[in-house]
């Protein structure tokens, strides 16, 4: 699989990613190496990271809790304090083994203790790999609100290993097939075509779905990497889904959702608002919601919450002047950024995914 190139760095693959880890590792001459993981990446993938890593440099592993419910400032300060008592410093490095929380947290702490320091990021779940590690976005969550403090600040290289998948729980791989549907809605209709169409994957070629994937994000970002204009694209589905999320994620007597199975609905949901607005058409809005559903768990959300999701939509970090922005769909394979909404029509699209 040959490399990505992203704004000064590189997305790459199995061995590869391990080769240029060791090249980078050689070149900068770090003083120590920090690999930050979680229960589940100590167990299952640091075991094949470290004999991985050529240096005589001393690492040190730093293990978090897994979970979206701790992805918080407060942890981010003990790692902070922890790296202070083990000599870290400006020379340091900080590889982030695990999914989107460890990759968004562990980001964000390299790219704000001492003003910054180096980190790589090495993914291991479908979710992170195609979305979480790619843009150089990291941050934490506040007051429950998904991802309210952060930094865009680029690893020095992504590796994608796939081998760690084979050990991923099915809802934890469909949570990130969610990601790559929306890629493939948003700007690329041959690759949802692809993806639509599971059941005639050859899985043994789904590392170059992965790939494709993630080359629609990296073009994206690379055209706008503050996400001053086109970069808004890559939030279809995640307006309300992040909100429904955050819903969920705030009520104890709620299940927590992953991350992908919000934005399945929020897919779902933006796509009745698209279809409300005269932007795709019926027959397209059908088809969408038939393959989510198809692949995606309803989610029970009674009309007496509706309310309270939508009063969480005016704290995305999207929304601009006040108003709540969201990127609609103008045909599949086609985006719309910076488009508002009636609070009817959302109703209607709550409703309309309940059917």
């Amino acid at each position: 699989m040959v490399s990505i190139i992203s704004n000064e760095y590189s997305i790459s693959f199995n061995e590869e990613g391990f080769l240029n880890l060791n090249q980078i590792i050689k070149e900068n001459k770090y003083s120590k190496i920090f690999i930050i993981v979680d229960e589940n990446t100590n167990n299952h993938c640091l075991p094949k990271v470290l004999p991985m890593i050529e240096t005589e440099v001393d690492i040190e592993i730093i293990e978090l809790e897994s979970g979206e419910e701790n992805k918080t400032i407060e942890t981010c300060v003990q790692v902070w304090n922890v790296l202070i008592e083990l000599g870290a410093d400006r020379k340091s490095l900080i590889i982030n083994l695990g999914g989107g929380v460890i990759t968004d947290m562990g980001g964000f702490i390299a790219s704000t203790f001492k003003r910054g320091i180096a980190f790589v990021n090495i993914p291991t779940t479908l979710l992170s790999m195609v979305d979480a590690s790619v843009g150089g976005k990291n941050g934490v969550d506040l007051g429950g609100l998904k991802n309210q403090i952060g930094t865009i600040t680029n690893p020095e290289l992504v590796i994608i290993d796939s081998e760690f998948l084979d050990t991923l729980p099915q809802n934890q791989m469909r949570s990130g097939l969610a990601e790559m549907l929306k890629h493939g809605l948003i700007a690329n209709k041959q690759h949802w075509e692809k993806l639509k169409n599971l059941n005639k994957i050859d899985f043994e070629d789904f590392d170059s779905l992965i790939s494709e994937s993630i080359s629609i994000k990296n073009s994206i970002v690379m055209e706008d990497p503050k996400e001053d204009g086109i970069r808004k694209a890559l939030n279809f589905g995640h307006t309300l889904g992040h909100a429904i999320e955050t819903y969920f994620l705030e009520n104890s007597n709620k299940k927590t959702l992953l991350h992908g199975e919000a934005i399945a609905a929020g897919i779902i949901m933006e796509s009745f608002i698209s279809l409300e607005k005269g932007m795709i058409s019926t027959m397209e809005f059908l088809e969408i919601k038939k393959t989510i559903n198809h692949l995606f768990e309803k989610i029970e959300i009674n009309e007496n919450e509706h309310q309270n999701i939508i009063d969480l939509l005016i704290h995305d970090k999207k929304n601009e002047y006040g108003k709540v922005q969201f990127a609609l769909l103008n045909g599949i394979g086609k985006i719309k950024i910076n488009q508002t909404t009636e609070n009817e029509i959302i109703i209607k699209a709550f409703l309309e995914y309940k059917k």
